[in-house]
């Protein structure tokens, strides 16, 4: 199975009297620059997505105008919005098993650098996503061993 976590790009702030409006939180719209980000990485994974992957995004406006730049349908989860855990995000995935042979989801940090943290290095630990980054996993067995292959990381700057 690929699991791909990108997160959403670059996104509107909102006022600190507003920073604990959850409401709000979730009608943050990409920037300008943040639709040039999400361009140039849905560019680049767009060439390399099979047509069965699935993608699935958060409902937040960010991550949902974010997702748009891939050009395919997509399914919002709201188990995967701000503040999910790992565990939320691995079980709509269905990781390690899969929904499909790729899954992509479209979110958030803190939670990203966490799922990053525990897939590769066993434990939950506040690695960090950059915005509008993509990290690309893929699983396997080899002699009866599962293991976590890292397959790219791609940065917006990098496209």
């Amino acid at each position: 199975m690929n699991l791909i976590l990108w997160r959403h790009a670059d996104a509107e702030d909102l006022p600190d009297r507003m920073l604990d409006h959850h409401p709000s939180d979730l009608q943050r719209r990409l920037t300008q620059r943040g639709h040039k980000q999400a361009e140039g990485v849905g560019k680049w994974l767009r060439e390399r997505l099979d047509d069965n992957a699935i993608v699935l995004v958060s409902p937040a406006l960010r991550a949902q105008e974010t997702a748009a730049a891939l050009k395919r349908e997509f399914e919002t989860v709201r188990d995967i919005a701000p503040g999910a855990d790992t565990s939320a995000v691995l079980a709509a995935a269905g990781w390690p098993d899969g929904r499909a042979d790729t899954v992509v989801i479209v979110g958030h940090q803190p939670t990203f650098g966490l799922v990053a943290s525990l897939l590769l290095a066993g434990h939950e630990a506040p690695w960090s996503v950059k915005k509008a980054g993509l990290w690309w996993f893929s699983n396997r067995k080899r002699d009866d061993e599962a293991q976590v292959v890292l397959r790219a990381v791609i940065n917006p700057d990098l496209v």
